[in-house]
């Protein structure tokens, strides 16, 4: 399993409902079409976070690389449906920093451990 990390905040004209509307709309389109294997979108609770922490996190995980190397291709399509549900997310979004995580240590590290 990896996970896609997605730290976003809003441009401040934009609503926090509509865009976990059009999240999900976007994110139910790729895990329909086997793109992604599962997701969710959270939000800071309370204003509890350090001035580095965006205002909601996306994550998306994939079952390996190949999975988002297609979600990726997805994007890459030249579909009226794919651009739409994109630039619905994406235009709501002011800032976001991103990062690709994987479990640690991963099996085959961990079997590699247990030999030594």
């Amino acid at each position: 399993m990896n996970l896609y990390h997605c730290q976003i905040d809003l441009h401040h004209e934009a609503k926090a409902l509509a865009f976990a509307n059009a999240v999900e709309q976007w994110m139910e389109y790729l895990k329909g079409r086997k793109a992604i294997a599962n997701w969710r979108l959270l939000r800071r609770k309370l204003n509890l976070a350090s001035d580095s922490c965006k205002d909601f996190l996306l994550e998306i995980e994939f079952d390996n690389m190949t999975q988002l190397d297609q979600a990726f291709r997805i994007l890459g399509e030249h579909d009226e449906k794919v651009e739409r549900l994109y630039a619905n997310v994406n235009v709501l979004i002011a800032r976001s920093e991103l990062g690709l995580y994987r479990p640690f240590p991963d099996p085959e590290r961990a079997e590699r451990m247990a030999l030594l």
